[in-house]
Parts: structure tokens; C-alpha cells; sequence
């Protein structure tokens, strides 16, 4: 059930990060929109919240869940942990399973859909780490279990150990950051079957601006397709991802209503073989060999 809602009724996802507890306001607004717009999963992590606010941005959403239920009606709310302030990772056993805790609570529910591992823990054995993912998905406490920013080898240590299926895994994934098309990232989710989320997909909001320096030369050549195809550089940076079969669903952290729409057009393109591959070689700096 689960993978068919990770990718959503559109192939995109919406994220909190950028989002403090106290906007409650504009999050009920753009949350609106967005699933109006179609977008049925929510992504967000205990850390985010901004400085000093952790759990600041699952409060948030807890306050939308309380004032606006019909706005998550369908919807599955993904949340992460592992991080620690002061550690800076944690996924001890004890630490997840009171993290778990914390999350439903800030959150108000009873079951987090999807549970994220936010970031690898070198001190905890893959074992030890899927016996606490499983004991959870078990308890009904969390419906499925992700990964982010795991490298192959951490995610094939994790699935050896688990016996519920590693679901998603999110990465660092755009047009400025083309690495998972070569370190094995999307190769084993496609094998694995485990969904992909791309965050930052727009490297931060810098592939859209105008009169930017940086990542210049991809930006020219997001620029050139989309004046060909009557869409914006943002259109055709979403449409590189969705483009790869593994497949890939950015997630969207833009406050704007119109930002959002604009994002949203790259549901209407659908890349060539030679632009898809000439925004990797812009990234790049060189031909394909």
C-alpha cells in the first residue's frame, strides 16, 4: 500500500524543512494547495524545525492535523531520526525507539507511515539497527521503514538483517548533483525495489534563479531546453529527475504558491534522450565517454 502512495497521485512529495512551528498559517495554506495540486506525501524529520527547534516542524504538523484534518486524509506523512545534537548520529536501539515515541506524540498520531534512519550511524551494527527498525514496524507503531543518505553497502548491510523491506531511500539527487548516477544508488534501488526521494532537488532553489553564478553552466543548459519546450529552467531541473526510470520523486520545499504551480509544469515534459543526457554532461563538465 505504502509504494503506491511514496510516489503519490503526482510524482512529487512536499517537505517541511524550510518550515518554522510558528508559521502555522502559511503551512495550512501552501499545504492546502499542494494537495489540491495532488501531492499526497508529506515529508519532514525531527531535527527540522530550525536552530534551536527540534521537533519544531512535526509539532507544526501536528497542529495541521488538529486544526485541519481533511488535509491529510490520504496522505502519508514520512518522518526521520538519528540525528543528535551533540553526537551528531544516534540509532541506538534506545534512542530510536524514544524517538519513535517522540515523533507520534509531536506529530499526534498513532503510526508513522513511513520511518527514515536520517542519516547512517557508524556505531550501530546493521543488525542491531534492523532489529529495532523491525520491533517497530511490528509494534504498528511505524507502517514501512526508509533509509537516507545510505551508501550501497549500508543498505545492503541493513537488508540482510531486516525482515520488513527497506521501502525508500532518500538521497541527494539534481541536476548539481548527479552522483547517484554513479555511485550504485539508483542501480540497487531498482533492483532492490525501494522507492527513490530526491531532496534538493533544485540544489537548494539555485537552479532556478536568475543571475546566479553558480552551477552556471547547467543552469544555461536548463535554460536552452526549456525555451525550446515553453517551460521554466525549475520545469525542466524537476523533469531531469522524473526522467530516470528507478523511479524518482523530487521533493518540493518551496513556500510559494506560485513557486509550487511553476514546479508542478514539469509534470507536462518529458525529456529527450540527448537533453537528459546533456544536462549530465553540463553537470559533469565533460562528454559522456
Amino acid at each position: 500500500m505504502l509504494a503506491l502512495s511514496v510516489t503519490g497521485k503526482r510524482r512529487f512529495a512536499y517537505g517541511f524543512w524550510r518550515y518554522r512551528e510558528t508559521e502555522v498559517d502559511a503551512a495550512a495554506e501552501m499545504l492546502s494547495l499542494v494537495r489540491k495540486s495532488g501531492i499526497d506525501h508529506l515529508d519532514t524529520a525531527d531535527v527540522y524545525g530550525g536552530p534551536g527547534a527540534f521537533g519544531g516542524a512535526e509539532r507544526l504538523l501536528g497542529v495541521l492535523r488538529a486544526r485541519t484534518p481533511e488535509l491529510f486524509k490520504g496522505a502519508v506523512v514520512a518522518t526521520k531520526a538519528g540525528v543528535e545534537p551533540g553526537s551528531p548520529y544516534n540509532s541506538s536501539p534506545e534512542y530510536l525507539s524514544a524517538a519513535c515515541e517522540a515523533s507520534l506524540s509531536r506529530l499526534r498520531v498513532d503510526k508513522i507511515d513511513l520511518f527514515y534512519i536520517h542519516r547512517p550511524d557508524f556505531l550501530a551494527h546493521p543488525a542491531e539497527l534492523a532489529e529495532t527498525l523491525d520491533e517497530l514496524v511490528a509494534s504498528g507503531k511505524v507502517g514501512a521503514v526508509g533509509v537516507s543518505n545510505f551508501t550501497t553497502s549500508q543498505v545492503a548491510a541493513l537488508a540482510r538483517h531486516m525482515k520488513a523491506p527497506i521501502a525508500v531511500h532518500q538521497l541527494e539527487f539534481s541536476a548539481a548533483q548527479v552522483d547517484p548516477l554513479f555511485d550504485g544508488t539508483l542501480a540497487q534501488a531498482m533492483a532492490r525495489g525501494i522507492a527513490v526521494m530526491a531532496w534538493s532537488p533544485l540544489a537548494g532553489g539555485r537552479l532556478g534563479e536568475t543571475g546566479a553564478t553558480e552551477f552556471s553552466r547547467v543552469r544555461e543548459t536548463l535554460r536552452r531546453i526549456g525555451e525550446r519546450s515553453g517551460v521554466s529552467p525549475t520545469a525542466v531541473a524537476l523533469a531531469f529527475l522524473q526522467r530516470h526510470p528507478a523511479p524518482v520523486t523530487p521533493i518540493l520545499g518551496t513556500k510559494t504558491p506560485a513557486r509550487l504551480r511553476d514546479c508542478l509544469t514539469a509534470d507536462a515534459l518529458t525529456l529527450s534522450r540527448p537533453d537528459w543526457y546533456a544536462i549530465v554532461e553540463s553537470c559533469l563538465g565533460q562528454k559522456m565517454p
